[in-house]
C-alpha cells in the first residue's frame, strides 16, 4: 500500500474528483493542472498523472520521481499506480468493461531523448501529443499503439520550440506544450465517434514538467 501513497511533495491543492465542464479541465481558483504543478523551481518530480473516468477526475494527482512508472488495474502488476484501488463512482457499463481490459495497462519511461510509452495491456491505447505531430498541423492526430509496441510519446526539446497548435480541443485549457493525454482501449479525435478525450471511458492526462 505504500506505493499507492502520494508522495509528500505532491501538490494537496487538488480536490480527489472533479467535474470538468466540457473539456476546460480547471482546478480551485480558476488554475489548470499545469499551472499548479510547472512552477519554476519545482524540481522533485519529472511529470504527474491524473487518471479520468470521461469527465471526472477519480483520486488525487499521482506525482512521479523514478525514472519509470507502471500504470495498472489490478494488483498485482508491478510497483506504480494502481488504478484499481482508486474510489470510482462511475457506474456506466462502458467504463467498467473499459476498466477490465486495462490489465497491465502502460509503462511510462523517461529516456535521455525524451519519454516512452510501452502498452502493456492486451488492448490499444490512443495517445495524442504535440511533439508526435507537425507544429504546423491544422490539428494534433491520435495515435494508436498496439499491444506490446512503444513509442517516444514526448520529445522535450520539440516541446520547448512549439508555438500553441490551432487544436479547438486544446484551446479550451491553459497550453503549456507538457501534456500528454492517453486512452484505454477507445480511441478519439476526427477519426472517431468520440470527438474529445472527455467522452472516452479511462483516460490518463500526463503532465511533465520541464527539465
Amino acid at each position: 500500500m505504500d506505493f499507492l501513497k502520494p508522495t509528500a511533495d505532491c501538490p494537496d491543492a487538488v480536490p480527489s474528483s472533479a467535474e470538468t465542464g466540457g473539456t476546460n479541465y480547471l482546478a480551485p481558483g480558476g488554475l489548470s493542472d499545469s499551472q499548479l504543478l510547472l512552477e519554476p523551481g519545482d524540481r522533485s518530480h519529472w511529470c504527474v498523472v491524473a487518471y479520468w473516468e470521461e469527465k471526472t477526475r477519480v483520486g488525487r494527482l499521482y506525482c512521479v520521481q523514478e525514472p519509470s512508472l507502471d500504470i495498472f488495474y489490478d494488483l498485482p502488476q508491478g510497483n506504480g499506480f494502481c488504478l484499481g484501488q482508486l474510489n470510482s463512482d462511475n457506474k456506466s457499463q462502458l467504463v467498467q468493461k473499459v476498466r477490465s481490459k486495462i490489465g497491465c495497462g502502460i509503462q511510462l519511461t523517461r529516456e535521455v531523448d525524451g519519454v516512452w510509452v510501452y502498452n502493456r495491456s492486451s488492448y490499444p491505447i490512443f495517445i495524442k501529443s504535440a511533439t508526435l505531430d507537425n507544429p504546423d498541423s491544422r490539428t494534433l492526430l491520435v495515435h494508436k499503439v498496439f499491444p506490446g509496441f512503444s513509442i517516444k510519446a514526448f520529445d522535450y526539446e520539440k516541446a520547448y520550440s512549439l508555438q500553441r497548435p490551432n487544436d479547438h480541443e486544446f484551446m479550451q485549457q491553459p497550453w503549456t506544450g507538457f501534456t500528454v493525454q492517453i486512452s484505454f482501449v477507445k480511441g478519439w479525435g476526427q477519426c472517431y465517434t468520440r470527438q474529445f478525450i472527455s467522452s472516452c471511458p479511462c483516460w490518463l492526462e500526463v503532465i511533465f514538467n520541464s527539465r
